[in-house]
């Protein structure tokens, strides 16, 4: 857990900010880099002690509860809950519904998280709503640092939902999608009463917090299940499923599941790297009122995991299609909705083409099923005669395991680490790691900077350059490679 000294020197720091606000985004984001942040934890305590959910609706009650009332859809799952979310978000927005979105983490910027109708929360905005939280957050950390022994005030991740909720509240959204932060049961998100619950998948991933089955993974998810509110998921292997099945008879939930009750079909796009491109996909649903289908929709996202989460995201809607509305018209949400909001989406880092010639290729996936659906994505949609790999990763994920998927399907690798994050795996750690996995040895840098100059110099403009094995990674390859685009040899 956090050290209590840790705590104190945090308030003591916070008592030193200005007292007259904090509006330019270089106090902002000190100010939210000195709270308890667990995307830059080693070790995370998945406990009530730190993950305390009755501090976050103290935050909110203190702020006027504005998540109460709220029209949300909930989105949990170990890959796939941000894309999916997305998705979710930018139908509806195409349906006429102002809708609000909060994912992590972020990429280059903290308003990222929070967004309506697809645009990020703007600077100023964002400052205006830490403001209006700072004298709760303020009495928190006091009263926390009084008790015996201190608790932290409002953690980073705290704060941010509630500024989401306080953001969509005052800016009138009609609908709002949440993504979870961390496993489900205990995470801040799971204070809200959603519409519909949906989990898109379970697979290994923060196994020390949730668990080293994936039955026990499923039950941390499950968690977000509330009673009466419907369910979809999108979770195809037997044991988990039937555990979130469980936990819907027990909630008495409606339940409708991949495979079962929605199904997808995917037509991947070719040659990705030559010419713009989209995969479609056939997507039907049948539940108690009918059958739903949509034939040859275009997906902005890459890959068939992509088809998959679109059909979870399909399938919720359709579930809130059939959420009574007292007072109020049924959700309408046609099919030219679904034709525009999945057919223009883009989703930084998801298998994101951010150049050609060579295609360079940004993917922030983080464990061994994300790695897997890369390749994947890759190989039905990519053609390009050679491929450079350029790999950074996170302590305490399975990062054999992702090596695994990853080594073998490249010509060259560059083993690198991200910057100013204290659970980068150290580049000379990596290396010995890889080595062990392939028997061979690769080229290392220790600078992002010095990755993409590396590759840069590697690649002929027919080559593909995949960028891997983190968000943060995926952030700082993002900007090196727009900031400095390929140039040829001379």
């Amino acid at each position: 857990g956090l050290p209590w000294k840790l705590a104190l020197a945090i308030n003591s720091r916070l008592r030193q900010l200005r007292e007259s606000g904090l509006r330019p985004m270089r106090d902002i984001r000190e100010f939210l880099n000195e709270r308890i942040d667990y995307e830059r934890f080693f070790s995370v305590n998945y406990t009530a002690r730190e993950f305390k959910l009755a501090r976050m609706r103290e935050l909110l009650a203190r702020i006027g509860d504005p998540h109460i009332g709220m029209p949300m859809l909930h989105i949990a799952g170990t890959k796939g809950k941000g894309s999916t979310a997305a998705m979710a978000a930018a139908v509806l927005t195409a349906a006429g519904y102002r809708t609000g979105l909060f994912t992590s983490p972020h990429l280059e910027r903290v308003e990222e998280r929070i967004a309506i109708d697809g645009r990020s929360c703007l600077p100023e905005q964002f400052a205006r709503l830490l403001e209006q939280l700072l004298p709760a957050i303020r009495a928190m950390d006091r009263e926390g640092a009084e008790r015996d022994p201190p608790e932290p005030g409002p953690t980073y991740f705290e704060i941010t939902t509630a500024m989401a909720f306080s953001h969509f509240a005052r800016e009138g959204t009609d609908a709002a999608v949440i993504e979870v932060g961390l496993g489900g049961r205990l995470d801040s998100t799971n204070v809200c009463c959603p519409l519909v619950s949906v989990i898109t998948s379970i697979s290994y991933d923060h196994t020390k917090q949730l668990g080293d089955t994936l039955e026990a993974i499923a039950e941390e998810k499950a968690g977000i299940i509330k009673a009466g509110v419907p369910v979809v998921s999108g979770v195809a292997d037997a044991g988990p499923r039937e555990v979130i099945r469980r936990v819907c008879r027990a909630h008495g939930c409606r339940l409708a599941e991949i495979g079962i009750d929605f199904d997808v079909r995917y037509a991947p796009p070719q040659r990705v790297e030559a010419c713009a491109a989209q995969g479609t996909i056939d997507f039907v649903c049948r539940s108690h009122t009918g059958t739903l289908a949509y034939h040859g929709v275009a997906l902005g996202l890459t890959g068939r995991h992509q088809a998959a989460n679109a059909a979870v995201a399909l399938a919720a809607l359709a579930q809130l299609r059939e959420v009574p509305r007292p007072g109020r018209k049924p959700w309408d949400i046609p099919e030219t909705a679904v034709r525009e909001g999945l057919g223009r989406l883009a989703w930084p880092a998801r298998v994101e083409l951010i150049a050609r010639r060579p295609a360079v290729i940004i993917d922030a996936a983080h464990n061994v099923a994300s790695a897997a659906a890369l390749i994947a994505a890759l190989g039905e949609s990519y053609t390009a005669r050679r491929r450079i790999l350029v790999f950074a990763a996170t302590q305490e994920k399975d990062i054999r395991g992702m090596l695994v998927q990853l080594l073998g399907q490249f010509d060259d690798v560059i083993l690198t680490q991200y910057l100013d994050n204290p659970r980068a795996v150290p580049v000379d750690d990596l290396a010995a790691l890889a080595a062990e996995v392939s028997g061979r040895e690769y080229r290392r840098c220790s600078r992002p900077a010095d990755a993409w100059d590396a590759a840069r110099r590697l690649a002929a403009p027919d080559d593909l350059i995949c960028v891997t094995g983190s968000f943060f990674i995926a952030a700082q390859m993002r900007h090196e490679v727009l900031a400095r685009p390929y140039a040829p040899e001379a």
